[in-house]
Order: structure tokens, then sequence, then C-alpha cells
């Protein structure tokens, strides 16, 4: 690279810092959060007795991980408007990004509360808890360990998967690349900025993990 694209590399290392602190980030922490709770909801529907909630947990996740989610993102902007439902881009990411999250979150976590031994939900039950209690005090606690690699890999995966919200004018991290190297054409060089920004966060979440299992690895049984 000449000196022209090192000064331009320079002079977008804030705007592009700006761009993950005010839209890559919050979009994948807001995302993410909603997305769990969701994916808790539609979890404890397929484990449900009820066949109707079961069926209707089922139609869900196989919609969400049956179809790509740019179209996802498309129809939740762009498609929807038609039935006068209309979000500013950033809402419409959210949306997008929290419903695919809580498709493919809700199978982890159904597969980590069914790992927990039933004998300890049947004792709990025996002994006077609640469902709710038994769910929360019991079960929950112990799945969250089984679930913690598997859902950091979902959150490192949105991270990266934000970066499709440029293609809805959402501005995060991509979409300032984009803009900055348009008007000087120096791609490469802006692109290369921003995959080292996402690594950067990934590196950091995937260290995160680490402290997380080794953490909880300590309250288990040897």
């Amino acid at each position: 690279m000449d000196e022209g694209t090192w000064d331009l590399v320079r002079d977008s290392l804030l705007p592009l810092a700006s761009g993950l602190v005010q839209g890559t980030i919050p979009l994948t922490l807001i995302s993410f959060a909603i997305g769990l709770v969701l994916a808790l909801v539609v979890a404890l529907m397929r484990l449900s007795s009820l066949r109707v909630l079961q069926a209707v947990a089922r139609f869900y996740v196989s919609v969400i991980r049956g179809t790509p989610l740019l179209l996802q993102l498309f129809l939740i902007y762009y498609a929807l408007p038609e039935f006068g439902v209309t979000w500013d881009p950033f809402p419409s990411a959210i949306v997008a990004f929290s419903l695919n999250v809580g498709g493919y979150a809700s199978e982890v976590i159904r597969a980590a509360i069914l790992s927990v031994p039933r004998g300890q939900t049947e004792a709990a039950l025996t002994i006077g808890m609640g469902y709710a209690t038994t769910m929360r005090r019991i079960v929950l606690p112990q799945a969250a360990r089984v679930a913690v690699p598997p859902l950091s890999n979902t959150l490192i995966s949105l991270v990266k998967d934000t970066s499709l919200a440029s293609a809805i004018q959402v501005t995060e991290l991509l979409r300032k690349a984009q803009e900055i190297a348009a008007p000087t054409f120096e791609f490469f060089a802006l692109y290369t900025v921003a995959a080292v920004y996402y690594w950067i966060v990934c590196l950091v979440l995937s260290f995160g993990q680490t402290r997380v299992e080794t953490r909880l690895n300590k309250f288990v049984a040897r």
C-alpha cells in the first residue's frame, strides 16, 4: 500500500471503531439478549406436554433454520411494509437477528435441559417444588453449564452476522467501511481493517467463553 492508503487507513480507524461501538456491538448484545429469552420460551414449548405448543415451536424453528438470515432481514424490512408494518433499519435488524438467535439457541437450550437427569426433576417435584421452581433452581443452573459453549458460538456467529445489516442500511462496522471506501476505491485496505475489528471482538468473546466455562466447571463434582 502506498502512503496515501496508509493515511486513509489511519484516518479511518476511529470512524470504523465508532461503527463497531455504536452499531455492531449494541446490535449484537440487544439481539442476543432478546433471542435468548425467546429461545428459552421456545425450548420449554418444545418440551411441553401440549402438542399444540410443540407444533408451534417446531414450525418456528423449522422456518428460522430453513431460510437464509439475509432473506429474513429483507422480509422484515422490505416486505412487511406492504402490510402496513414499518420499522426503521436498526429495529428491523434487531427483530430479524433476535428471531434467528431464538430459533437456533432454542435447540441448544432444549438439548441442555434434556441433559439434566430426569430423576432430579422428579425428586424436586416429589418434595413439593412446583414446575417453575424446579426449572429455576434445579434444571436451568445445570443446563447452563452444558449450554454455555454452543451459546457462546452462537454469540460469536452473531457478531459476524450483523454485517448483513448493512444490506438494510444499518450503520454498523461494515457499512462504515463501505461508506469510506466508496469514494476512494480503497476497498481492500478498509475491508481488511473492518475484518481485524471483527476478529478482535471474536477473540475477546472467545476468551470470555473460556473464563465462564472454567468458572462453571469448578462447581462440577469430580
